[in-house]
């Protein structure tokens, strides 16, 4: 006679794709124009082996005329990972080079699996809710005076670093800004860091860079339009100001094009991006290349919604960050956003080791 816990059931592994529009709390300014909504899609995977069923949900969020993967077939491909993981159980990871926003989707997806369905899937100090992730608050492109009225509500809110855009047209209107800002607090007080999303042009970057070191600025994310390397070698060797590298990093999915990229222009820092950068696994191959070759980085978000937030921000305290404010979005953006484990106090990311007993999903 078979008794019934020795009865095991076939493997089971199933997959679904949902598109899901999120709304904005206000229009949001970026060098891509102004959105009050975006569309991402939220991958779900169920795996049940050996009688234990496990679910795990990924986001995958790209941005428009951006992203490497903003392009035809997105939702072809999409279908095609489900068909795989139903197939197998898994999805070839290699395989999803250049569709990387897929690709941080069910790296998400498959490690909640892995942490049999739980949202805190990489286990630190930071997913039993013993420390936070400091990040930097982000300044929204804005009318000169709205972009105030935010400084000085991140300020208040307790942020020690923040982060500007800037732009080539109103660039005299946000160094007043700046200088605003070193009227009463200097460096050591506040972080400034800024990000002209290749806006300048390579003639009169350097000298825009030298007014802002001027004031103390922290770091600049891409000064020029990407694919001009031999001009941008040349800025970070002239530039006062250390540079970042961002859009830059977006084609180069392999690890020799990685290589080449930092040895040609020896940037001081690398800015990254799950969605775009090859998800959690092309930036690993980034920042082991980074150290080797003594080029700092930092992890960014990049408008996800709370699910990919959260995969980020997991992800990222099981990393040596050195303390280092990280670029992570705070949940706050959108109005039908998801429940999540994530929360914000002052400048710090926490996580809520409690939620999934909570039973919030």
């Amino acid at each position: 006679m078979i008794k019934q816990k020795d009865i095991h059931e076939e493997p089971l592994f199933e997959a679904s794709v949902e598109r899901f529009t999120l709304t904005a709390r206000r229009p949001l300014r970026t060098s891509r124009g102004e959105f009050t909504q975006r569309e991402t899609y939220l991958l779900r995977l169920l795996s049940r082996v050996d009688n234990k069923i496990s679910f795990g949900i990924g986001e995958c969020s790209r941005i428009p005329n951006l992203s490497l993967d903003d392009r035809p077939g997105y939702e072809k491909r999409l279908e095609k990972v489900c068909q795989e993981f139903r197939q197998t159980g898994t999805v070839d990871l290699d395989d999803l080079r250049k569709w990387p926003s897929i690709l941080f989707g069910v790296e998400s997806a498959l490690e909640m699996i892995r942490a049999g369905g739980r949202f805190d899937f990489f286990p630190t100090p930071f997913s039993e809710g013993t420390k936070g992730v400091p990040i930097n608050g982000l300044i929204w492109m804005d009318t000169i005076e709205n972009m105030r009225k935010q400084v000085r509500e991140k300020i208040n809110e307790g942020f020690r670093c923040l982060k500007m855009k800037l732009s080539e047209r109103d660039f005299e209107e946000e160094l007043t800004l700046i200088k605003e800002i070193r009227q009463t607090f200097n460096p050591d007080e506040i972080a400034i860091r800024v990000d002209a999303n290749g806006s300048f042009n390579p003639d009169t970057a350097l000298d825009k860079l030298k007014r802002l070191a001027d004031l103390g600025v922290e770091s600049i994310e891409q000064p020029i339009a990407p694919n001009q390397w031999k001009q941008m070698a040349q800025l970070v060797m002239d530039s006062p100001l250390p540079i970042a590298l961002d859009e830059e990093l977006i084609p180069c999915v392999y690890l020799e094009q990685k290589i080449m990229i930092l040895t040609l222009i020896n940037p001081d820092y690398i800015v990254l991006k799950p969605s775009l950068h090859g998800g959690m696994h092309g930036c690993m191959e980034w920042i082991f290349l980074a150290d080797d070759l003594g080029v700092d980085w930092w992890i960014t978000s990049a408008l996800e919604s709370n699910i990919g937030l959260n995969a980020i921000a997991q992800f990222t305290a099981a990393l040596d960050t050195q303390g280092m404010p990280q670029g992570l979005g705070t949940g706050e953006l959108y109005v039908n956003n998801f429940d999540s484990p994530i929360y914000r106090r002052q400048d710090k990311l926490f996580s809520n080791p409690h939620f999934e007993k909570n039973g919030n999903r």
